[in-house]
C-alpha cells in the first residue's frame, strides 16, 4: 500500500496511490483512518513529502564499504546524528545550494527512511517491526566541509532543502534485502542492497528506543552506501544544474533537481 501526501486547495492531505489514482484518506494516518470518496489523478496532484516528520534521527557509516571510503573503522555500535525537521523536501523540488561562500563542498547520500507509525520505548529487538509504518527514500545531503570544521554532524546536514524524502511511503515491504541505487544526472554513483547493512532495521529501533521514546512520525535514516561524492575522482560535488535520484527497490524513486538558493 503506497500513500501519498499531497496539497490540495492550499490543504495536506494523505492518500493511497491506486495506480494513477489517488483516493484521499479520512481520520488520522497514526490513529484510525478509512479511504474516502474522493479521488484525484495522481498527474495533477504536487506531491509533498510523505511525512512531515516528528523528528529526524540518522545513522552514520552503516555500510561497511562507506566507512572504508571514509578511512574510517566499522563502528560497533550505530553512530547517531540528527537533521532539522525543516530540512525536509518534497519529491520533484528542487534542492537549494547556499552560496558557495557560505558552503560548496555539497554531497548527496541515498538511503531507506524507515518511519514509525506507533509510540515505543524500550523496543525489544523482535518487536521493532511492530511499530513500522513503512519505509521511504531519502537523500541526506550533507555540507561536507561545515561536517569537517564542526567536529559533529548536524548543522552540515541540517541546511534547508538537505532532506528530500519520498515519492511516497511503502506500508507492505520487507526491507531485508532491498536493491538501493543513487544516479547522479542518469549515471550510477551508488548501489548496495539493505541486506549489507552493518545495523539491521530492527536493531536500530531497538537501540534508538533505548530510553528514548520513538513517536509517530519519527524519521530513521538508515545509512548510504559507498560511491558519495567526496569520495570519487574527480569529487562530485552537487551543482546547479545537477539532478540526483534514490531509487529503491518496492518503493520507487525520489527525484529532484539542484538549483541555486
Amino acid at each position: 500500500m503506497k500513500i501519498v501526501r499531497f496539497l490540495q486547495s492550499d490543504h495536506s492531505q494523505h492518500g493511497l496511490l491506486e495506480g494513477t489514482q489517488v483516493r484521499v484518506i479520512e481520520g488520522d494516518l497514526f490513529g484510525q483512518w478509512k479511504p474516502g470518496e474522493k479521488q484525484y489523478p495522481l498527474s495533477e496532484l504536487t506531491l509533498q513529502s510523505p511525512i512531515q516528520p516528528a523528528s529526524l534521527l540518522c545513522i552514520g557509516k552503516n555500510y561497511r564499504a562507506h566507512a572504508e571510503e571514509f578511512k574510517s573503522q566499522v563502528p560497533s555500535a550505530p553512530i547517531l546524528f540528527i537533521k532539522a525537521v525543516s530540512s525536509v523536501l518534497a519529491p520533484n523540488a528542487p534542492v537549494q545550494l547556499p552560496p558557495p561562500e557560505l558552503t560548496y563542498q555539497i554531497d548527496y547520500e541515498a538511503e531507506l527512511a524507515v518511519v514509525i507509525g506507533r509510540t515505543g520505548k524500550n523496543i525489544p529487538e523482535e518487536e521493532a517491526l511492530q511499530h513500522v509504518l513503512g519505509y521511504t527514500c531519502a537523500n541526506d545531503i550533507t555540507a561536507r566541509d561545515w561536517q569537517h570544521q564542526d567536529g559533529q554532524w548536524a548543522r552540515g546536514k541540517s541546511l534547508d532543502t538537505f532532506c528530500p524524502l519520498g515519492p511516497w511511503l511503502e506500508t507492505e515491504l520487507n526491507a531485508d534485502d532491498l536493491k538501493i541505487e543513487g544516479r547522479l544526472n542518469g549515471t550510477v554513483v551508488q548501489a548496495a542492497r539493505t541486506s549489507d547493512l552493518i545495523f539491521k532495521i530492527p536493531f536500530l529501533i531497538h537501540y534508538l528506543s533505548k530510553g528514548m521514546t520513538l513517536t509517530p512520525g519519527t524519521v530513521i535514516l538508515t545509512g548510504t552506501p559507498s560511491g558519495c561524492g567526496f569520495a570519487r575522482t574527480p569529487q562530485l560535488w552537487l551543482k546547479p544544474g545537477d539532478t540526483f535520484e534514490v531509487e529503491i527497490e518496492g518503493i520507487g524513486t525520489l527525484h529532484n533537481p539542484i538549483t541555486a538558493a
